[in-house]
């Protein structure tokens, strides 16, 4: 009777800890190494597109890094148990209070960083206080996506517009404040009216959590610091590119000194967030391989080259379309090889429909799609029809009032 050597058991036992959505990164990094073998993507293609991706990657590695060390510190769970103790019980005071912990996750560090890590930090609050579970997991979907307007670094399409268009963080943040404030007013509204109301959570009140003991205050203190360095250096102008991952890189490396010192078993492959990289490298390959088959010539028959009020709206409600039927990541790609260097406005409405808009289907962006990975470990009933009814609402009602904020305060 044959052994089977440990390397091939250990190759099999990974294969098997895989999910479905692991299984569809790879699948769409081994379309896309087809397409440059093949020849059906030229080779310098690929790699112009893969190198214009190369500092964003850098950024994606180290924040989600940091971000897994925050939250394995207990930063993240100290924040949402003060913000419902501050909420005392009351239902309004705990909505605001969640709709701000999770639009700064999302501006200051990235959607999926929301969708990765605010979603099970959410989904235990609501255990421990006895919180109806769809408002809070709801509130940390939609604004993980319509949240993501303010800074290059709330989305890789962000940062993706921000360098084609040559606008620094300032400059950026400039041209979209207006067009975020309106988008979240329109969330808030939504998610009250869907989510939130007396009849949707079933209680009056809920009963404050009491505050869990921080398991390590070294390792709380350097991690929520370094956070803060992070936030500080965005907030100071960082450049889209290599400085933006050098900004990212460095809280990391001193969230990850910490931990060799205090807690070195937490230092797990497990952190590395391999699954994005794989994604995202295996997009940029498929992408241009699509747009040199018909994809291309489709966005232009959709997009139009009209910069004004008309153009601004076919973008955004095309982004919008095409993310829910692909990705946001791919539909922006696209999207942007479509609209004339010229036209930053359709350029910039393009963006707000790929980022508000993928709120529809689970697949509509990698944050949506953690996300209900998330609702699945913790056994969490997402109502699909409602889901998409819901999200339809929102998509549409979010890029009808953004785009003309945009335009008028530009």
């Amino acid at each position: 009777m044959s052994r089977v050597s440990p390397r091939i058991e250990t190759v099999r036992h990974a294969a098997r800890s895989l999910g479905v959505l692991d299984w569809i990164r790879i699948t769409v990094l081994v379309l896309g190494v087809m397409f440059v073998a093949t020849g059906a993507l030229p080779t310098d293609t690929a790699r112009s597109s893969v190198g214009r991706i190369a500092p964003l990657l850098l950024f994606l590695f180290s924040v989600i890094i940091l971000a897994e060390l925050t939250k394995e510190a207990g930063v993240f769970d100290a924040i949402a148990q003060r913000l419902a103790r501050a909420g005392r019980g009351n239902y309004g005071a705990l909505f605001l209070l969640c709709v701000a912990f999770a639009s700064a996750t999302t501006i200051f560090l990235n959607l999926d960083t929301t969708a990765v890590l605010l979603t099970p930090v959410m989904l235990a609050l609501a255990a421990r206080a006895r919180i109806a579970t769809l408002p809070l997991a709801m509130t940390t979907v939609w604004l993980a996506n319509t949240a993501s307007l303010l800074l290059p670094v709330s989305n890789l399409t962000n940062l993706l517009a921000a360098d084609r268009i040559a606008l620094e963080t300032r400059a950026f943040a400039a041209r979209m404040w207006a067009p975020q404030l309106a988008v979240l007013a329109v969330t808030m509204a939504l998610l009250w009216a869907f989510y939130w109301r007396r009849r949707m959570r079933g209680a009056d009140s809920y009963d404050p959590p009491e505050p869990a003991p921080i398991r390590d205050r070294v390792l709380f203190s350097a991690t929520g610091f370094a956070s803060l360095i992070f936030i500080g250096a965005i907030l100071a102008g960082v450049h889209t590119g290599i400085q933006l991952g050098i900004a990212a890189t460095v809280p990391a490396v001193i969230a990850v000194a910490a931990f060799a010192v205090r807690d070195r078993g937490a230092l797990r492959l497990a952190l590395i967030p391999w699954q994005l990289m794989v994604f995202v490298t295996g997009l940029f390959l498929v992408v241009p391989t699509l747009e040199r088959f018909g994809l291309d010539d489709a966005m232009r028959a959709l997009v139009g080259e009209d910069d004004g009020l008309g153009g601004a709206f076919r973008a955004a409600f095309s982004g919008a379309g095409l993310s829910n039927v692909l990705n946001n990541l791919p539909a922006y790609v696209a999207g942007e090889s479509a609209v004339p260097v010229s036209n930053k406005d359709q350029l910039l409405s393009l963006l707000i429909g790929t980022n508000v808009g993928p709120v529809i289907t689970p697949w509509g962006s990698l944050a949506t799609l953690l996300w209900f990975e998330w609702c699945r470990r913790w056994d969490v009933r997402v109502p699909m029809r409602k889901f998409v009814l819901t999200g339809t609402v929102l998509a549409v009602a979010g890029c009808a009032a953004t785009v003309p904020v945009l335009l008028v305060a530009g």
